[in-house]
């Protein structure tokens, strides 16, 4: 059983903001990565969520939290639940879109995130393993 764990907090969890290491901080990290892949501020952004994510989204923070990688917080800064405020006040347009059906990438915490950004856009499709731990199976640049 031990083998599956490479540290302590694989068990106990990431320090954040939120009530869930996979639907929020991973859903940081998910934001974060897809921002540093576009390498600009996005002008727009759609979150396409499938199964776990698209029925729990609301509820655990994963809007916010998406937003807060999106503006590059770190999963412990105060401001992650106020990020979608500073989103729209950074004049970024976001919209969630709850997915029916089985995840694209094959994992029931899907987030696919197009980006649109002043030169160039890109489409990101992570999930979140637990733990605050991310994997990015497709990625496509435009």
């Amino acid at each position: 059983m031990t083998e599956n764990y490479r540290s302590v907090f694989d068990i106990i969890g990431p320090i954040m903001i939120g009530p869930s290491s996979s639907h929020t901080a991973g859903a940081v990290a998910i934001g974060r990565v897809a921002r540093q892949v576009l390498g600009q501020t996005p002008v727009r952004v759609t979150v396409h969520y499938y199964e776990s994510f698209a029925q729990t989204h609301q509820g655990h923070g994963t809007d916010y939290a998406i937003v807060a990688g999106l503006l590059q917080m770190d999963p412990a800064d105060p401001r992650v639940p106020n990020s979608r405020e500073l989103a729209s006040q950074a004049g970024i347009e976001i919209n969630f879109v709850e997915e029916p059906g089985a995840s694209p990438i094959g994992h029931p915490n899907t987030a696919v995130l197009d980006l649109v950004g002043a030169t160039k856009q890109t489409r990101l499709s992570g999930c979140s393993v637990g733990g605050g731990i991310i994997e990015v199976r497709e990625l496509v640049l435009e």
